[in-house]
C-alpha cells in the first residue's frame, strides 16, 4: 500500500506536510504505521499550484529518502494546495511513468488501494477512453487509469457524479467476471481550487484516510496517517464517503452513490 497527503490553506512551504512533521510523509515512505507494508520506496512525486492553472510536477522511481533534491525543494517550493505521495508498487513496473501524482491539465490526483483484478478489466477499460486521454496515458498502473476514468466520465462537471459512475463500473465488472480480489481505494484529487478525498472498499477493509482538524495556519490536511502524535487532531474519513474542502476551508462530507 502506499501513502498519501495533500493540503489546502495559505501558502506554506511544501516541507510543512512531506518532510517536517514527526510522522512526515517522507517518515511513512520508511516507517509507515497502518499500512500492509511499512515502506513504500517504489518512488514519489509531489503535484503543487502555483500561479498557473495547471500544476507544476516533480517525481522520481528512486525511494523518497534517497533524493538528494527532495528536502531542499521542499523547504523552498510554497503552495496553498498541493498532493504527494509514496509508492509501494501493486501494478505496474518501478519507473517514473507509474509514479503519482497523475497530472491531466488542470487535475492532479494521487490513490493508495487496488483495483482487484485489474489486469482481466484492463483492455476493456481502456477502450472506455476518449482518443485523447489514452493518448494522455503514460504508465501502466490502475491508478493512472482510475484518473483517466473519471475524467472520462465527467470529473469536470461532478466529482460525486464521476465517482459514483466509475466506482458502479468496477463493481459491476469485478461480479460479471467472477473477479474475488476486492476493489479498494483511498484517493485524493484537486481541480486547482479545491481539495477532494475518497475512501472506498468493496469489503470492509478500506484504506486508512484522515482529515485533519484546522492546522496551526488555518489550514487543512488530507493523509494516509496522521501527521502528529496527536489522534484527536485528526478525523477519520468515513468508508464510500467523499471529502470536499474549498478554497475557502468549508469542509463537506457525504456519501458516495454509485450508479
Amino acid at each position: 500500500m502506499c501513502r498519501l497527503a495533500a493540503y489546502i490553506g495559505p501558502e506554506i512551504p511544501l516541507e510543512n506536510i512531506v518532510t517536517a512533521p514527526k510522522h512526515s510523509l517522507l517518515s511513512q515512505s520508511k516507517d509507515a504505521y497502518e499500512s500492509k507494508v511499512s515502506t513504500n520506496g517504489d518512488g514519489f512525486g509531489i503535484a503543487w499550484y502555483g500561479t498557473q492553472s495547471e500544476p507544476g510536477l516533480y517525481r522520481d522511481c528512486l525511494p523518497a529518502w534517497s533524493d538528494e533534491n527532495l528536502i531542499s525543494l521542499c523547504r523552498l517550493v510554497k503552495s496553498k494546495l498541493f498532493i504527494a505521495h509514496v509508492r509501494a508498487s501493486t501494478t505496474g513496473t518501478t519507473m517514473r511513468a507509474n509514479c503519482h501524482p497523475f497530472v491531466y491539465q488542470r487535475w492532479s490526483f494521487a490513490h493508495n488501494g487496488q483495483i482487484g483484478g485489474f489486469q482481466k478489466m484492463q483492455r476493456r477499460l481502456e477502450q472506455l477512453l476518449s482518443d485523447d486521454l489514452y493518448q494522455a496515458k503514460q504508465g501502466s498502473t490502475d491508478s493512472e487509469l482510475l484518473f483517466l476514468l473519471l475524467l472520462q466520465s465527467g470529473l469536470s462537471s461532478s466529482i460525486d457524479v464521476a465517482c459514483g459512475r466509475v466506482i458502479g463500473l468496477l463493481e459491476r465488472m469485478r461480479k460479471e467476471m467472477s473477479i474475488s480480489e476486492p476493489l479498494r481505494i483511498a484517493l485524493v484529487i484537486s481541480n486547482g481550487k479545491d481539495l477532494f478525498g475518497l475512501r472506498y472498499a468493496s469489503d470492509k477493509f478500506s484504506p486508512t484516510l484522515y482529515r485533519s482538524k484546522l492546522l496551526d495556519n488555518g489550514g487543512i490536511s488530507i493523509a494516509s496517517e496522521p501527521l502528529d502524535s496527536v489522534r484527536g487532531n485528526w478525523v477519520l474519513i468515513m468508508p464510500s464517503s467523499i471529502v470536499e474542502i474549498g478554497g475557502d476551508g468549508m469542509v463537506q462530507e457525504r456519501r458516495i452513490i454509485l450508479t
